[in-house]
């Protein structure tokens, strides 16, 4: 069970512990996505941090808007995960516990971005049997925590509202997009792979799933491990599903899920590609983004994101960097 108290930092408990906040956003009128992450490692008192805006099909990351990869950013000693500067320019401020937060980040250079998080829902406990299925029943790959790093995670869906400035350009956006926050050990060597997807119709229906998937066998299938369904402020776990993601390279172009929630509802999903990104969460670790246009089962349209992370152990393992 989350608690108010789990929005403020965790005592690490071993040397490679880091500790997250990522907020994933969508611009769908103008096809861009964003991110704002910090991932830190309170024992050495250091941050990575990472922000990117990317509109467009890319390969390299330079190739987006915008790309900004720090590490070892200092923290000090009186570090407060509730409110907090980085030397980076970002700022981000908990208004209130795991369920609104200000996050302004501005580079000095021209480039800024300015939002409000307000959760529509509480966030979801990947690990706790009340609120999903997976976990009280038992199922296979209930106990998925992406290696270690999400002994300790959460995901949490709502309403975005700011802006992002380029040099000679003003966005204002208002959107639903999804976020979360992680704490547990997380080797620089990270071997577990992680497809972290989302569908965004409206504020009234939301799905989101974690799944993992074969590397070697080229990620094509998705094995489905946790995941909810938040359809007119109601949240529900999902007790199971299957995808099947086609790819160019590594980047995906189209994924098709089938998820299941607690009633026996069906949920049918097929999501198109219209960017693609590669993240560089932190040196040892891809994420290929994409900003997808979903199409729910039903004829709703929708917009929303995945980050398909592998390691590149994994991805130069056996020539697999060179997939096509």
């Amino acid at each position: 069970m989350i608690t108010d108290a789990d929005a403020a930092l965790h005592p690490a408990t071993t040397h490679d512990w880091a500790e997250t906040n990522f907020w994933s956003f969508q611009l769908p009128e103008v096809g861009m996505t964003g991110a704002v992450y910090a991932l830190v490692r309170a024992q050495h008192g250091v941050a990575l941090s990472t922000v990117h805006l990317n509109s467009r099909w890319t390969v390299n990351h330079w190739e987006a808007e915008y790309c900004d990869l720090q590490m070892h950013l200092p923290i000090g000693e009186d570090f407060d995960l509730l409110d907090y500067r980085l030397p980076n320019g970002l700022r981000v401020r908990t208004v209130a516990p795991n369920a609104v937060w200000d996050v302004d980040y501005d580079d000095g250079d021209g480039t800024g971005v300015h939002f409000r998080f307000q959760a529509l829902m509480p966030p979801f406990d990947i690990h706790d049997p009340e609120m999903d299925p997976m976990v009280a029943a038992g199922a296979a790959g209930h106990d998925y925590a992406w290696g270690t790093a999400y002994a300790g995670h959460f995901d949490q869906s709502g309403v975005y509202e700011g802006e992002v400035v380029l040099p000679g350009r003003r966005l204002p956006f208002r959107s639903v997009g999804t976020m979360d926050h992680s704490w547990g050990p997380r080797p620089e060597r990270h071997r577990t792979t992680l497809s972290w997807v989302n569908a965004h119709f409206s504020e009234d229906l939301v799905l989101h799933a974690l799944c993992d998937f074969d590397a070697a066998a080229g990620g094509r299938e998705l094995r489905f491990t946790h995941g909810y369904v938040l359809e007119d402020g109601r949240l529900r776990g999902l007790a199971g599903g299957r995808g099947s993601t086609r790819r160019r390279g590594w980047f995906p172009e189209e994924i098709s899920l089938e998820l299941r929630d607690p009633d026996g509802r069906e949920w049918s999903l097929r999501g198109e590609a219209r960017t693609s990104f590669p993240w560089l969460m932190w040196p040892d670790v891809v994420g290929f983004n994409a900003l997808l246009a979903w199409t729910e089962g039903g004829g709703r349209r929708g917009h929303g994101e995945v980050y398909d992370v592998v390691g590149l152990h994994d991805l130069t393992a056996g020539g697999l960097g060179r997939l096509r």
